[in-house]
């Protein structure tokens, strides 16, 4: 039998509001050692367990606090889950009574979608690329 399609896979990322994100990036540099350089986020990179060729990454960023990109304003942190296939997990969370975003975008680096679980946390899901 094939394994259900429409599976979290891993974290593809972790994305936080910042009052100040400047000086919320030099605390979190100085405190943890995350550089990003000139940008608000960094990527980490991995390897697959199950297949070490296959290159994963997990990507940490830091937005505005207004954003409305977490939907809620009171929400002040969203989390984005890789997923094996976006139209399938996008499926079961309808089935499963989630309030789902109709839209999805598409970019050479993957395929994005939005949901919200019952308690109204918004997360991102992400299918990346073949081979990614």
């Amino acid at each position: 039998m094939a394994p259900e399609r429409g599976r979290v896979t891993g974290i593809g990322g972790v994305f936080l509001k910042a009052e100040d994100p400047p000086a919320l990036l030099a605390w979190y540099r100085k405190a943890l050692g995350i550089e990003t350089g000139e940008t608000s986020y960094t990527t980490f990179e991995w390897r697959d367990a199950k297949d070490p060729e296959r290159v994963g990454s997990t990507t940490w960023s830091l937005f505005e606090a207004d954003t409305d990109y977490f939907g809620p304003e009171d929400q002040r942190a969203m989390v984005n889950y890789r997923v094996d296939d976006l139209d399938a997990a996008l499926e079961r969370l309808r089935d499963a009574g989630a309030d789902v975003d109709e839209r999805i975008e598409e970019y050479e680096y993957g395929r994005f979608g939005w949901a919200s679980d019952p308690e109204g946390n918004r997360f991102e899901l992400w299918e990346p690329p073949t081979g990614r």
